[in-house]
């Protein structure tokens, strides 16, 4: 659905308006004021902070937060993409819907939209189930963003190598295979089969090529395990490999 795309473009714009903020690029510490930095940003730097010393190597510091981070959201996850699931199997009902009620007038338009929520209700879709774990994550996931670019700003914190290749510093190799399990993440989720996200398959891995291209390697390193992990998800979730066993088993039958 068009309202769909216009939901992931809006929160595409929150997370670039977040990530130009004032401190993006300036140190963090224990004084660093304001609710952000105090309860979201710091936290998350010392839990950086807490395994990097507990394994020598911040790199494995901010994979294990990672890991914990979307195994704490998890629920959240889950529930957002089951909800996208059962909005794509009403889809084929909602296109008969605007085919039947096509006209404008406002008459028709009302009828189409007690008629649409009246099928979302029997079919246990709520509309805001798919957007609002999105919204309760967003805080999170941009938090940690920062906090591994502000970690980056901070002479404090020698970030390392991960792999030979410097986490303070770009890395287009870890910006490319960022993107490219982006992809993935897309493929095995509900935009394969939805032709108006689609376009979402192709501008999230670029922009996060982009963005690893230009910022600290440690956030495509972020980018890399956090997608490693929605993949994961997905094919618990969705088991892409079971699409065609109905349509393999109609042809059988035809024969």
């Amino acid at each position: 659905m068009k309202k769909n795309l216009w939901v992931m473009l809006s929160l595409v714009s929150v997370v670039l308006l977040l990530s130009g903020c004032t401190e993006f690029d300036q140190p963090i510490s224990s004084k660093s004021e304001g609710f952000w930095n105090e309860f979201i940003v710091w936290p998350l730097v010392s839990f950086i902070k807490l395994f990097a010393d507990m394994f020598s190597s911040y790199a494995l510091g901010i994979i294990v937060v990672t890991i914990i981070i979307r195994l704490v959201i998890l629920p959240l996850t889950i529930k957002q993409i089951k909800s996208s699931k059962k909005m794509q199997e009403i889809q084929p009902k909602l296109k008969e819907l605007q085919a039947k009620y096509s006209s404008k007038d406002a008459a028709t338009q009302q009828k189409y939209q007690q008629e649409m929520m009246q099928l979302m209700s029997t079919s246990g879709v709520n509309p805001l189930a798919g957007c609002l774990p999105i919204f309760i994550q967003m805080p999170i996931l941009i938090g940690f963003y920062h906090a591994i670019s502000r970690m980056n700003a901070t002479p404090a914190f020698e970030l390392g190598t991960f792999l030979t290749l410097p986490l303070a510093e770009p890395s287009i190799l870890l910006a490319i295979i960022a993107g490219l399990i982006q992809y993935v993440v897309l493929m095995t989720g509900p935009a394969v089969d939805n032709p108006q996200m689609k376009i979402m398959m192709y501008i999230m891995p670029l922009m996060i090529i982009g963005f690893g291209i230009i910022l600290p390697a440690a956030l495509s390193l972020y980018w890399v395990v956090g997608n490693i992990v929605s993949v994961l998800q997905n094919l618990a979730i969705y088991k892409p490999w079971n699409k065609n066993k109905p349509e393999a088993a109609d042809t059988g039958g035809a024969k």
